[in-house]
């Protein structure tokens, strides 16, 4: 069992978190209750899951929550499209933070290949 908070993907994606709950409290977004609780628990879902995998001791496990994460991280992009849409969102700072979930998913992704082949 590793020591989460030292993984990158970990620590890029809790950083997501906290600006996912920064964006939301500003403008039309912060009166919006539902969207913005919607969007804040996707993206605290996934260093929380990652967080969770690495503390089951398993490697099934492990690999099942970082999917888990990835699919948090589509909600929160989804959800960054629909906020830009409806006008809560610049488009260049949708597209900044849907950048940096990207990457965050790309991470989660080659640690999954990595722990496949231990």
């Amino acid at each position: 069992m590793s020591n989460y908070r030292n993984l990158k993907v970990w620590l890029q994606a809790k950083d997501l978190a906290v600006l996912v709950y920064k964006v939301t409290g500003e403008g039309d977004w912060s009166r919006d209750f539902r969207f913005k609780d919607q969007i804040r628990a996707a993206a605290v879902s996934v260093p929380s899951n990652i967080a969770e995998g690495e503390g089951s001791g398993t490697k099934p496990n492990e690999i099942r929550y970082l999917n888990i994460a990835i699919g948090s991280c589509s909600e929160v992009v989804t959800q960054l499209i629909i906020a830009h849409e409806v006008g809560y969102i610049p488009e260049a700072r949708a597209e900044e933070i849907i950048d940096q979930y990207e990457h965050c998913q790309a991470m989660m992704k080659n640690l999954i290949k990595s722990k496949r082949k231990t």
